[in-house]
Parts: C-alpha cells; structure tokens; sequence
C-alpha cells in the first residue's frame, strides 16, 4: 500500500475525532504527528499504518526507548496507537486489534516536595509569634493555629485525620494518640514535648468547646476545622515566615516529617508505620529524595566532581 493510500485510514480516524469527540486543531494535528512518526517507522519495516502487528508496535515502543523518549512521551504516543486501531477494529476496517493488551511505560513517581529543617523552624516560630499579644478569640485560633502546626509536624498526620481529630483521642496518655487512618486502619503516633505544649496551651483556652466532639473546633457545617481553611492560613503564615506561600502545604509538612526522621537515620518501616502506609514503596519515595540530595551535595561541593577549566 502506498503513503497516499495510506493516509485513509488516518484522515478518517481524525475525521472521527473531530467530529464525534470535538477534538480542537491542535489536538488534531498532535494526533497526527505521532501517527505519521508511527507510519515512517513502519514503512522502513515494509508495513502500512493499517497493516502493524502487535509485534511491529512492540517493537516501536523499544525504538522510542532507544531514542531516549521519555515515559511519559512515549505513554502519550502508545495511547494514540491504541486509540487508532481501536477505531480501524470498530470500524470493520482491520481484524483483531494488534494494539489490544499491550502496557505502556510507567511513568516515574514525581518526588514529594520536602521543606529543610531550617525552614520549618521559621514556620513554627512565625506560628508562635503569631500568639503573641492576643486575647479571646484571636488568642484562641492562634493557639488552635500552633497547635495544629506542631502537631502536624511531630506526627506526620494526613491534614484530613488532624483536622477531624476526636477529643476523646486526649483519654489516656497525651504523649501517644490513637489515629484512626485510611481503611479504619489505627495507628499510634507520639508527641513530642513541642507539640505536647502547644496542645497544653491550647486546652487551656478551649474550655468553652469542652461539649464539642471535635478537637479542632470551629464555626464550619463540619464543626472543625476544614483542611482548606488550614490551608489558607498556612500559606498566610509562610508569607510571614518570608517562604514562599506557593511551595508551603499541609502535605508538604508531611513530608517534612517523614524526609527529615528518614535523615536522621529512622527505619523506613518504622516511618511506614508513623505515616500509615499500607504498601512500603509509598514510604519508599521519600529514600529517593534523600539520595537526590546526596547526589546534588557531591555533585556540588566534591572537589573531584568539578571538572578543570580548558
């Protein structure tokens, strides 16, 4: 079959797109790139565009690898393949779709954004300064503020448990707290003497919301304190602390606790445990951070990293 020939098939399938899926020209002509790519890889095999075998896609997929594409180009580049035999198949103008069953590149886990220990110092301390000075219910959101932002950091808690955390979660030892997490699955999580006297602090003045079943007690439809508001006044607060307040979340604070105890020399399972993980390799990324940063720290400082100047 020639490339005139060809190019049925193809101008149908964007035809198709077009009409039925309101693809824009852009998309369009996107769609079209990767299957002319498709096509001239298949030529130089003596195949046409309607004619590729599950092998002959296979064997693109290496090419592409070869190239030194990156996953998620060559995730975006399989899917037009797929998308395009699918609708040769329904169309009745091929077989069996040699497309059918094949798994694409996985795409690489991005890594979790970790703040230094430096910067979360000035977090909590422009926290505490923020309970300077105030009385009645200013003093109290800021001592439920750093309350909140202790704790967080001591116990690594999604935003979503600390948030909602039950008041009757202070019975028993108040250096340990049940946490009920993901799939009703508990775990114990300690506090350390910091957060233990931000939360002392606090009760102190939360004495009027001793009838609330919530910990975090608040004017919201949900009777806490909701993880947006949280939010919002955290990025407030890092703007105070001079960070910027783009890179400063409640999960970026997670992973602060979890990159800076793995720093420190804690046992990933143990750190599994504290962050109530069900699988390892979740806790398992944040080892990758920290081996980025060894890498970064000699590629920088070590004298035989630097290369003689010509």
């Amino acid at each position: 079959m020639t490339q005139s020939d060809a190019s049925g098939p193809l101008e149908a399938f964007l035809n198709m797109l077009a009409s039925e899926r309101g693809a824009v020209d852009n998309t369009l002509q996107a769609y079209r790139r990767d299957l002319e790519a498709f096509r001239a890889f298949l030529e130089e095999r003596g195949r046409s565009l309607d004619g590729a075998t599950t092998a002959d896609i296979q064997a693109y997929l290496r090419h592409m690898t070869n190239e030194g594409l990156a996953a998620s180009s060559r995730a975006r580049k399989l899917s037009c393949v797929r998308q395009f035999h699918k609708f040769l198949s329904g169309e009745g103008l091929i077989g069996a779709d040699p497309s059918a069953g094949l798994s694409g590149p996985k795409r690489q886990r991005p890594l979790p954004k970790v703040l230094g220990i430096a910067e979360v110092d000035r977090l909590l301390q422009a926290s505490a300064h923020r309970t300077e000075g105030q009385e009645g219910r200013s003093l109290f959101r800021a001592l439920r503020f750093n309350c909140l932002l202790e704790m967080l950091y001591a116990t690594g808690m999604r935003v979503s448990e600390l948030v909602s955390l039950p008041r009757s979660v202070l019975r028993g030892d108040k250096r340990l707290l049940t946490i009920k997490g993901k799939g009703g699955r508990e775990r114990l999580v300690p506090l350390n003497p910091s957060a233990r006297e931000a939360l002392e602090k606090f009760l102190a003045v939360s004495g009027r919301h001793d009838n609330s079943n919530w910990l975090f007690a608040a004017r919201s439809a949900e009777g806490h304190v909701t993880r947006q508001a949280f939010a919002r006044e955290l990025k407030e607060v890092a703007g105070e602390a001079g960070l910027d307040p783009e890179m400063v979340s409640p999960h970026v604070f997670r992973h602060a606790f979890a990159g800076h105890l793995l720093d420190r020399g804690a046992d990933v399972r143990a750190v599994q445990q504290l962050l109530g993980h069900a699988d390892i390799s979740t806790t398992q990324i944040y080892t990758h951070v920290l081996q980025e940063r060894l890498k970064k720290l000699v590629n920088e400082h070590h004298p035989l990293a630097r290369k003689p100047q010509s």
